[in-house]
């Protein structure tokens, strides 16, 4: 046996039937949501007609440094570094979420009159295509 089949076979899987509301909302039992930890949100994936709930994953980091080159490069030191990386911070996950609800619109857009707006998501004027 391979190893990576050794490791699913040290795996136990527990099955459990759940209430499904007629709002669609289920309840997570107990058990399975303290083992996931602290969860806020979940994806939902559907697949094989299975519905997979996986904790979501932040990649916090994703332009800690970046952000911290920034503010240092401004002057910023101390205890003001800090407050003003976590304000910046905090912004960055609300204007990912614009740009993906921007481009999944232009997709939309695209879809239906078949016209190709990439151009337009990133800003390129036709002088510069």
């Amino acid at each position: 046996m391979s190893e990576k089949q050794s490791e699913y076979t040290y795996k136990s899987i527990e099955k459990r039937r759940i209430h499904v509301s007629s709002k669609r909302q289920i309840t997570i039992p107990a058990k399975y949501y303290e083992a996931l930890g602290s969860v806020k949100e979940m994806e939902c994936i559907y697949s094989n007609d299975m519905l997979i709930l996986k904790p979501v994953q932040y990649n916090e980091t994703g332009f800690s440094e970046e952000i911290l080159a920034d503010l240092i490069a401004q002057g910023y030191s101390g205890e003001k570094l800090l407050t003003e990386f976590k304000r910046i911070n905090r912004q960055i996950r609300p204007a990912v979420e614009s740009l993906i609800k921007e481009a999944d619109e232009l997709a939309r857009k695209a879809t239906e009159d078949q016209s190709d707006l990439t151009d337009d998501l990133f800003g390129i004027t036709e002088s510069e295509g």
